[in-house]
């Protein structure tokens, strides 16, 4: 049975999974570790190992984070959506700012 994820990713969404996999790729190469102590070392499967590298949509987020951990790349995946670097939410929240402060006239005691 085919996921439905497949079919409903945008291009650039799916895009984006494919080189996320290809760089984990090129990193474990450049390390010169197989595919095989790769997978040993996320304690998944070979076969889910690979489909990490190809990109895959379905596999678990906790997979794709093992994977960067393992490869000494586990700070990055906390500055993925970092507030700090979310420039349509700063500007969303400087619209809402209000533009005049009033301060509200207290009751006087009787």
């Amino acid at each position: 049975m085919r996921s439905t994820v497949i079919d409903t990713l945008p291009p650039k969404v799916r895009r984006g999974l494919g080189k996320l996999g290809a760089d984990i790729a090129l990193a474990r190469r450049k390390r010169r570790l197989t595919t095989l102590m790769m997978a040993e070392r996320l304690g998944v499967a070979k076969s889910t190992y690979l489909r990490i590298e190809k990109g895959d949509p379905t596999v678990a987020m906790g997979a794709y984070a093992m994977a960067l951990f393992v490869l000494g790349f586990d700070a990055a995946l906390g500055e993925i959506a970092d507030a700090r670097h979310d420039d349509q939410g700063l500007l969303l929240d400087a619209e809402r700012l209000p533009r005049r402060i009033r301060i509200r006239k207290q009751p006087q005691p009787l």
